[in-house]
């Protein structure tokens, strides 16, 4: 399955509206965040959300989720005038075209239903634990170069994606990350600085086992490049397959044992991920 560079909008398709109203609670939760005296460290601290990602949400760079607007809500003392804009949200939300290039649809639609997603990335790091300023780097930079709104609708979607990591149950995710891709700091330091600290915390969370594969390992299991395993709801596991935006669906149940076979191997070569959380944070200090 190959695709073509999605064109970019001319703000006839709502986009601009949903915009504007993402915007628009996200001053709404600046202000009551503020009026309570609380930075946006601590209030990630108190819901569960990085500092990163409370500062896109209050940019409307992020869209905010349901559980975590009525969280802010009954934190910050709104009297439900934050939790009332989830319905709006919602609303938004179906409005809003989809942003993804064209190729990555497929696959994106499965990952929304996923259970179990097993990511195994040997050039960039996973698009679900990118910050704002990785992924807007990484859009930024391809070539050919997108438009200005196209690159901020890829980054938007990106952001988007990590919503599978705040809904119940969420879905059982391993990354696989091989260690040169940690160490590239695209974007220069302070960009990378934030990564690392993200891949941290998304470390931390119940439902994601991270691991490194480190550099010295003399032998390797799977050198043909990046892929994914991910397990639908009420469905076979698949797996996906993108290089140079050319994507690939899998669905042969002999090709997909053979990835999920390779994936196992993989994982058996890295760190465990107490011993990763322990080199990113050594990265970290050698900054």
């Amino acid at each position: 399955m190959t695709g073509r560079p999605e064109p970019s909008t001319d703000g006839t398709d709502g986009t601009e509206e949903v915009s504007d109203l993402f915007r628009a609670v996200g001053r709404q939760i600046k202000t009551a965040r503020e009026r309570a005296g609380l930075s946006q460290k601590e209030l990630g601290r108190r819901v569960g959300y990085g500092e990163e990602q409370i500062s896109s949400v209050e940019r409307g760079r992020r869209t905010p989720q349901p559980e975590f607007l009525a969280a802010v809500d009954e934190l910050l003392g709104c009297d439900g005038l934050l939790a009332v804009t989830a319905e709006d949200v919602e609303r938004a939300k179906a409005r809003r075209r989809v942003r993804h290039p064209e190729w990555f649809r497929d696959y994106a639609r499965l990952e929304k239903e996923a259970v179990e997603l097993h990511d195994y990335s040997s050039l960039v790091l996973p698009g679900l634990l990118q910050t704002e300023a990785h992924a807007r780097v990484v859009f930024g930079t391809r070539q050919p170069l997108l438009d200005e709104v196209t690159v901020e609708q890829r980054v938007a979607a990106r952001l988007d994606r990590q919503g599978i990591f705040e809904r119940w149950p969420p879905p059982f995710t391993t990354f696989t990350i091989e260690e040169s891709v940690l160490r590239r700091p695209l974007g220069g330091w302070d960009v990378h600085h934030e990564q690392l600290e993200a891949l941290l915390r998304f470390g931390t969370l119940r439902s994601v086992e991270l691991q490194v594969l480190p550099m010295e390992r003399e032998e390797h299991p799977s050198l043909g490049g990046p892929f994914i395993m991910l397990t639908p709801r009420d469905k076979p596991q698949v797996a996906y397959l993108e290089v140079q935006h050319i994507s690939r669906l899998i669905t042969d149940p002999t090709d997909v044992r053979i990835l999920a076979a390779r994936y196992g191997s993989i994982r058996a070569q890295a760190l465990t991920p107490g011993e990763s959380r322990t080199l990113i944070k050594k990265m970290l200090g050698d900054q």
